[in-house]
């Protein structure tokens, strides 16, 4: 269910540690991602991030992230500094550093963060806070929760995918088991029995039920990401989806080898931040949390200032879609997709439900 994105209970915090700030890249991204050189006249305003493990050039959510405040930086001239996390011990201590920086916004990445973030929000009530893929139930008044109903984008990849397979046989594995990775699951997994359903097939979908499934459990070793893609191959899986983060790029590695296989990409379009795999990309399940970043901080900086409504980007409003799709997505495939969409968008054609 979608709810379980935008609640969470608030366990007890670890013990932590202080992790190092990391650099800007040399080049500014726009919102778009798309690099620029000029720069806005500052302003009194300094906007922050705490990145989960896995770091800011993960080619993942981490980046999409990051480059979001990045633009912001270079658009609204508002001040920013990072500080990365390399595991779950150093995820308060981070935002600590970030509360003594002097930031006026705190952006946590991930809903792995959410206790850190709910203590350092709570300790430091005069500090903004934006975090994404969670939201707080009851709201915490100095916290903005940013969620995606990333479900409804995948949904069309595991149609797009059933529709394209030549061996009739799908796959999907995820980092870790939490709710902001199992979405994306959920929805590949209706978009394949919609197909299925529609065209009286029978392919099969490896690596979730809905219930249970494969996980590496964490989303830094890209050798289980390729182990694990490499077991589907071998039942006969021609096109997997990791949620994994850049264990992702393990399975991409495993499918390259294998010829033959296509990966779906996660978070961002894979075909621009995964290069080197951007012939096997039939396609990417794409949640603009870049865009998202950008728009907290403009509202807070030079906008009407910060609030902490819930930020809800779906297929309407364009906080998840679908990537470019390879040439080996038949044609009726694609049209069906454009019908697909307009029915989730009105909701003809229930999603999470």
């Amino acid at each position: 269910m979608k709810n379980t994105l935008r609640i969470g209970v608030i366990a007890a915090a670890s013990a932590l540690v202080l992790a190092a700030c990391s650099s800007a890249p040399e080049e500014t991204p726009t919102a778009s991602g798309e690099p620029t050189t000029s720069a806005a006249p500052s302003v009194d305003y300094k906007a922050c991030m705490v990145s989960d493990s896995g770091g800011f050039d993960d080619k993942s959510f981490n980046q999409a992230g990051y480059e979001g405040l990045m633009a912001a930086a270079n658009d609204l001239g508002v001040e920013t500094a990072t500080a990365e996390s390399t595991d779950g011990a150093e995820y308060e201590g981070n935002i600590n550093a970030m509360v003594a920086d002097g930031c006026d916004l705190i952006i946590t990445v991930g809903f792995l963060l959410a206790d850190a973030t709910s203590a350092g929000a709570t300790a430091n009530p005069d500090t903004n806070f934006a975090i994404i893929d969670f939201a707080f139930d009851p709201a915490i008044p100095n916290v903005k929760g940013l969620v995606f109903d990333t479900d409804e984008a995948a949904f069309l990849a595991g149609y797009a995918a059933a529709g394209s397979t030549k061996t009739g046989t799908v796959a999907t594995f995820g980092g870790v088991n939490i709710p902001p990775v199992t979405i994306f699951m959920d929805g590949f997994l209706e978009g394949v029995t919609y197909f299925n359903t529609e065209n009286g097939t029978d392919v099969k979908l490896l690596g979730w039920d809905g219930d249970n499934g494969s996980f590496t459990e964490d989303f830094e070793d890209l050798t289980k990401g390729q182990n694990l893609a490499q077991g589907f191959i071998d039942q006969g899986a021609d096109i997997i989806m990791p949620v994994a983060g850049p264990v992702g790029l393990g399975a991409a590695a495993a499918a390259q080898a294998a010829g033959d296989v296509w990966i779906i990409g996660v978070d961002s379009d894979w075909i621009q931040t995964a290069p080197d795999y951007a012939d096997i990309i039939l396609t990417s399940v794409m949640k603009n949390m870049g865009p998202a970043v950008y728009d907290v901080v403009e509202t807070a900086s030079i906008g009407e200032g910060f609030t902490n409504d819930l930020y809800v980007g779906n297929l309407e409003n364009g906080g998840v879609g679908l990537g470019p799709s390879a040439s080996v997505v038949p044609a009726e495939v694609l049209t069906k997709l454009d019908e697909i969409k307009a029915g989730i968008i009105d909701g003809s054609i229930p999603v999470g439900e």
